[in-house]
C-alpha cells in the first residue's frame, strides 16, 4: 500500500489529551502548528509563512508516554503517516490534516531534552501515568460492559472533529505496545 509518509516540525499548539478508544485502546493526540520563514530581501527582514495546522495521533503504549512528555507550547519533530478528514460545520465543509505518528521527540535545536526509557524503567511508575489511570478507570465506569465505543474530540481550531471508529487503525498500529502494555503500566 503506498502512504504518504511526512515529517513534521513545529510547535505543540495544545497539550496531549489521552482518550480511549473501543475495547480500551489508548488514544493520544495534540495539535501541531508549523510556520516557515524565510527572509524577505525586498523587506530587509524575516517573514512568517502560512501556518499548517496537523493534529497529531498516537495509539496505545505509545499515547501513554507521549502524554506524560509533550507539553502545550513545546517545540517537537513528528513522523508518521498524513492522512485528511472531511466534515461539515456551521460554515461548510472543512478538511484536517491527521498524522497518525509513528516517532514524536523534542525538537532539539531549539533547546534540550533528557530522554527517560518507558519500557522496563522501574522509575515509570504508576504516579507516573495518573492521567492514563484515570481515562480507563472512567471509561470503564461509565461504559456498563468495559468497551467505550468511540471517542470524540471538540471540534474547533485547536482540536479536530469527532472521529467515528477509532478501532479501525487499530490493525494499522500494531507493534511491540499493547493495550495490556499501557494497563500494565497503570497496574489494571
Amino acid at each position: 500500500m503506498n502512504e504518504l509518509t511526512i515529517t513534521a516540525t513545529g510547535w505543540a499548539a495544545t497539550d496531549v489529551r489521552l482518550t480511549l478508544g473501543q475495547g480500551g485502546l489508548a488514544i493520544a493526540s495534540f495539535r501541531l502548528a508549523t510556520t516557515p520563514r524565510f527572509y524577505d530581501r525586498e523587506r530587509g527582514q524575516w517573514v512568517d509563512g502560512t501556518t499548517e495546522w496537523f493534529t497529531v495521533r498516537l495509539f496505545r503504549g505509545a499515547a501513554l508516554t507521549v502524554e506524560k512528555s509533550i507539553t502545550k507550547g513545546q517545540p517537537v519533530v513528528v513522523t508518521g503517516r498524513l492522512r485528511t478528514s472531511r466534515w461539515e460545520a456551521k460554515e461548510g465543509p472543512r478538511t484536517d490534516l491527521i498524522i497518525d505518528a509513528t516517532a514524536v521527540g523534542p525538537d532539539c535545536t531549539r533547546g534540550t531534552a533528557t530522554f527517560t526509557r518507558a519500557t522496563g524503567d522501574p522509575a515509570l511508575t504508576e504516579a507516573d501515568t495518573t492521567a492514563a489511570a484515570a481515562a480507563l478507570a472512567a471509561a470503564r465506569e461509565s461504559e456498563p460492559s468495559g468497551e467505550v465505543e468511540s471517542y470524540e474530540l471538540a471540534e474547533g481550531p485547536d482540536e479536530e472533529p469527532a472521529v467515528e471508529d477509532a478501532d479501525e487503525h487499530s490493525d494499522e498500529h500494531s507493534d511491540e505496545h499493547s493495550v495490556d502494555t499501557a494497563e500494565a503500566l497503570v497496574g489494571h
